[in-house]
């Protein structure tokens, strides 16, 4: 809105105060003559940080800040902080004269390219004060003639400011109306940042008001009786929860009217909100006499108007003017807009957002349905903000990239939509019938997504900053991310299944004494020290870790993850490569996980059509073969040759026979360490030769369709999978029992399993805290801690590590990186997920599981 103040007419007295309301967030572009003193206007009014001065930026780069010959870089300068500062969405302050009309356009494009209002602050001092002023100032005596060339252009620009581009001006005729001012800032018109709902966000109704109603019935709200005529009427929540509508309320529809009069009630009871939509646009051009198409279903809306009064036309007119172009909520976490908006938009207003909000990015061309040609902003969205919207008709309401267009057709027989925030739960009602023809079929596929599920190199390159939810900030070195990167893209799986990386496990602190490295004793002093009481223990399966996400068939699979090889989820890595060479094996797998979950009834039970779970696959060879084949391998046959030579040789040996009897212990025992070493190695490896030769083992269920069961206590995890594992004999059920760290019975009864686990071939076991999260009486502490055993720890650190030397330096390993590691991959792994369960851009979970992956790729121990 334009609008000009006078604050002072010479000769009248003038109030003690003056308010001047400014947006929190504007251009303000100070306009005086040179000693009109409009620095120190800005000094008392502004932060400092907040000011860009020309005199200042000229002393920046010539070290005097009355240099004329750095005027024109001066301003560049000038030109590039304000950019900067307006792009990051802060208050800037041009202090300059301002006084040439050239100077004043290139401020005010500058703030239309950041969609910020532009006001002027005047001073139109005499130009004899200020000619007096810089006479008694050090360098600033210009002559006369200069602040009275500024105050006659200024003077002369006046009476057009309005034609320049200024939101406001104000002007301030003398020294007392100077003083007079007191600046006070509004939340700009879009900021609605305080208001944080509930709220039920409805799609484009389009005169559906049937549907309307028993929509808002179904979302609980209680309607007022319908009575025909002009009256408005209201529906509200009874716990408070606020309709907001999306826009084109109107057209198409069989009862526009009405939708108007409901929508209207219930914005003026302050149950509901509105933005305006290109229907509502074009149905305002209308009411205020200007030429209209009646085409697109506006005439049916001019034919009910018609029949009602001028004022009630007027009401409506007056309606649809106040609509905002879309509303920034809820701390910033929600915009409302009616065809989409770029994050550089949020909370922000200019003509061309205002646009934007209303048509969509479009190329200017037609497709073959005879519509726009609309540019995918969708796509490569990657804000804070979810972003609700409406226009471009589909058949289902879906996430992406943290945008979610609810408009599903209701006009064209398809549904009437509402998401539920902050449940982020969708609520359709189908259509009573069809009363319009869509131009282009709702199935349709528009490319909205297309590859906007890809990883984009420029997103991920370079050195990366990561916030986490749980207060940690994570930096990863350009050299890491850079080498993630050139792995996934070569060797991981399809970007669009690549949800979530595991994190590393760290060991238990190391065993100070006795004939083990690892031992339970550790890990549970580890957790009573840090105040856990409630632990759980679970087996730790010899095999690979991988991930599953596994949809309940191939449809709902292209529907969630965009993909369109007719897969129904996949198997990879804990660093994000196919586990199977085979698809076809990869496929059976899935199958029957999908085949068991449905069986134990958690499809419906989750009430989602995928699940992410965390699982070890076995044998270890089935993943494992180089490993086997050039490393354990080799070692095996070379521990055993090597002992058996030297055995052979003191046999050989006739005299001092006293002298070799330690010698000869030695070698007894390093048989005895071959022989484990081999042993060990055969129970994790044997032949899988069809899928009936694998198992898995899953520990975690992480993720389905709006949910992290982070939330969840691990006996939950292992007590559902249980369910799932009943229905296949593939599926091996983890053996896991739960206790205390201040119990000795507990404790003894675990070491004794773990003992006897381990001494039975088994791996070791895991040792976690019995919620998924723990945060102990400092901090956040390890998720969990892998407690081996020693026939395995044989595998890892070589035949001969228990000797007791051997032991006696391995003792000595730091485990700090590994423990700091192990945290900050559960941190960005959670992070990453959260943020593709709420439907934020894949974008950001890609960015959390390349970090994972760059991480391993620090210099720590990888026996750890």
């Amino acid at each position: 809105m334009i609008c000009s103040g006078l604050l002072s007419v010479r000769g009248m007295p003038m109030p003690e105060t003056q308010a001047v309301s400014i947006p929190d967030f504007c251009l303000v572009v100070l306009v005086g003559a040179s000693g009109s003193g409009k620095s120190t206007f800005a000094r008392r009014h502004f932060l400092e940080t907040e000011i860009i001065s020309s005199d200042n930026c000229r002393g920046l780069i010539m070290d005097d800040e009355t240099d004329q010959s750095a005027t024109t870089d001066a301003f560049d300068l000038i030109h590039h902080m304000a950019g900067l500062r307006l792009k990051n969405r802060r208050l800037t302050v041009i202090d300059s004269t301002a006084a040439r009309k050239e100077d004043r356009a290139q401020l005010v494009a500058l703030a239309r390219k950041w969609h910020a209002p532009v006001v002027a602050l005047v001073l139109d001092i005499d130009p004899e004060i200020c000619h007096a002023r810089n006479a008694g100032r050090d360098n600033r005596n210009f002559g006369e003639q200069v602040p009275r060339n500024h105050s006659r252009m200024i003077r002369r620009g006046l009476r057009n400011f309005k034609f320049e581009g200024f939101s406001d001006w104000h002007v301030m005729r003398d020294e007392a109306a100077v003083e007079a001012v007191e600046i006070v800032r509004e939340p700009l018109w879009t900021d609605l940042r305080k208001e944080h709902g509930p709220f039920d966000i409805i799609g484009d109704v389009h005169g559906c008001f049937d549907e309307l109603t028993a929509l808002l019935a179904q979302l609980g709200y209680q309607v007022d009786d319908y009575e025909q005529g002009e009256t408005l009427f209201n529906a509200f929540h009874p716990d408070g929860r606020i309709a907001f509508f999306v826009g084109d309320l109107c057209d198409r529809g069989p009862r526009n009217v009405d939708v108007l009069r409901l929508v209207m009630g219930m914005a003026a009871a302050g149950t509901a909100r509105c933005v305006i939509g290109n229907h509502d646009f074009k149905l305002l051009k209308w009411l205020r006499g200007k030429k209209t198409t009646l085409t697109h279903g506006l005439d049916l809306t001019v034919a009910e108007l018609e029949q009602t009064s001028e004022e009630f036309r007027r009401s409506v007119r007056e309606f649809i003017f106040s609509l905002r172009s879309h509303a920034w909520l809820d701390d910033g976490n929600l915009v409302v807009v009616h065809a989409g908006l770029k994050e550089e938009m949020h909370g922000r207003g200019s003509g061309a957002l205002r646009s934007f909000a209303m048509f969509g990015d479009t190329t200017g061309e037609v497709d073959e349905f005879g519509l726009p040609v609309r540019l995918e902003w969708a796509r490569d969205y990657r804000g804070r903000a979810a972003v609700v919207f409406g226009h471009t008709p589909t058949r289902e309401a879906q996430w992406l990239n943290g945008t979610l267009c609810i408009d599903t057709g209701c006009v064209f027989g398809g549904t009437l939509t509402a998401l539920r925030w902050p449940e982020k739960e969708l609520v359709a009602l189908p259509a009573l019938k069809e009363y319009a023809e869509p131009a282009r079929p709702l199935d349709t596929d528009t490319g909205a997504f297309g590859d906007g599920q890809l990883i984009y190199f420029d997103e991920l390159i370079g050195k990366q900053r990561i916030e986490t939810r749980f207060k940690s900030t994570i930096i990863v070195p350009e050299q890491n991310a850079a080498a993630a990167l050139e792995i996934t893209s070569r060797f991981g799986i399809d970007p669009r299944w690549l949800i979530h990386l595991p994190p590393t496990m760290a060991p238990c602190p190391t065993a100070p004494e006795g004939p083990f490295l690892e031992h339970p004793d550790q890990a549970l002093d580890a957790y009573n020290k840090e105040g856990i009481e409630e632990v759980v223990a679970q087996e730790k399966h010899m095999g690979s870790r991988s991930l599953l996400v596994v949809c309940r068939d191939g449809e709902a699979a292209a529907r969630r993850f965009r993909v369109e090889d007719g897969k129904a989820g996949v198997i990879y890595t804990r660093t994000g490569r196919p586990f199977f060479r085979s698809d076809e094996m990869e496929a059976m797998l899935v199958d029957r996980v999908g085949s068991a979950i449905g069986k134990a009834g958690l499809w419906d039970e989750l009430d989602s059509d995928w699940l992410l779970i965390d699982a070890e696959l076995m044998p270890w060879s089935a993943k494992a073969q180089d490993l086997l084949r050039q490393q354990y391998g080799p070692t095996a046959v070379a521990a055993r040759a090597s002992v058996e030579a030297l055995q052979d040789a003191l046999a050989r040996a006739a005299s001092n026979a006293g002298e070799l009897d330690e010698l000869k212990a030695k070698v007894a025992g390093g048989i005895e360490r071959a022989e484990r070493f081999e042993q060990a190695l055969k129970g994790y490896c044997w032949e899988a030769a069809s899928l009936d030769d694998y198992r898995l083992a899953p520990f975690h269920l992480l993720a389905s369709e709006g949910h992290v069961y982070d939330g969840e206590p691990h006996s939950w995890h292992m007590q559902t999978l249980a369910r799932i594992c009943a229905h296949d004999p593939i599926l091996q059920e983890t053996t896991w029992r739960a206790l205390s760290t201040s119990s000795s019975d507990d404790r003894a009864a675990l070491i004794d399993w773990w003992i006897g686990h381990t001494d039975a071939g088994g791996e070791g076991m895991v040792i976690k805290p019995s919620t998924f999260i723990a945060r102990g009486e400092r901090r956040m502490v390890q998720p969990a801690m892998k407690v081996r055993g020693r026939n395995y720890l044989s595998i890892i650190y070589g035949p001969d590590y228990d000797a007791p030397h051997n032991l006696d330096r391995l003792r000595k390993r730091g485990l700090k990186r590994k423990w700091t590691m192990a945290m900050r991959e559960f941190a960005l792994g959670l992070e990453g997920l959260h943020s593709f369960v709420e439907g934020a851009p894949l974008a950001r979970a890609h960015q959390c599981a390349l970090a994972i992956l760059a991480l391993e790729s620090e210099p720590v121990d990888p026996r750890l």
